[in-house]
């Protein structure tokens, strides 16, 4: 198998690295040689949160260069407008239809950005409402695993893998809410909300 090249991309607090360990435990689990990375700084609550997972038969690096991600799976818009040049040529860009202000934005020093939605849209933006169906599953938390569920429709690895990888992640209070948000994720793409 060849490698691939996800990148995941929110601000903190939205689960973006649970979802990236979640994602590299199910390669893992499934035999593949495995990389992750992420770069957090002001992360706690707002900041930018990238995590890189590569996978494959043999992966030398962690580190991605602009251009070479297979998909971009962005947890909010700005995220997903700020990391878009990571994305390769015909890759998968899935997004969470949410805006986070950012903290400049937030005490009035910058506009919020306008036009996100056309301008990825463009881009060959997948529009998923996480937060919704997450709220459906039972856990307003659980968006991070709506969108690996709408990531797994794409990647290859089998239904009880991320389950069982899901439930020893998660907290064990959370898990039939965590399952539920992956699986109504993945029914958002097998719908066709998300086609990938």
């Amino acid at each position: 198998m060849m490698m691939t090249t996800v990148v995941l991309a929110g601000v903190g607090g939205q689960g973006t690295i649970l979802a990236g360990d979640v994602l590299a435990k199910v390669a893992v689990a499934e035999g593949m040689d495995v990389k992750l990375s992420e770069v957090h700084g002001m992360a706690q609550r707002g900041g930018s949160v990238e995590t890189f997972v590569r996978f494959g038969q043999t992966v030398f690096s962690p580190v991605v260069d602009p251009g070479m991600a297979d998909h971009l799976i962005a947890f909010e818009m700005t995220e997903a407008a700020r990391t878009l040049t990571y994305l390769r040529p015909g890759g998968t860009l899935v997004v969470n239809r949410r805006t986070v202000d950012s903290l400049p934005v937030l005490i009035g020093d910058m506009p919020a950005p306008e036009g996100l939605e056309e301008a990825l849209v463009g881009e060959g933006a997948i529009f998923l409402d996480a937060e919704a169906l997450a709220c459906e599953a039972g856990s307003p938390r659980s968006a991070n695993i709506v969108l690996m569920g709408a990531a797994s429709y794409a990647l290859p690895f089998e239904v009880p893998t991320w389950e069982r990888v899901i439930s020893d992640r998660v907290p064990p209070k959370t898990v039939e809410a965590n399952l539920r948000a992956f699986h109504l994720g993945r029914d958002a793409c097998a719908e066709g909300v998300c086609s990938l």
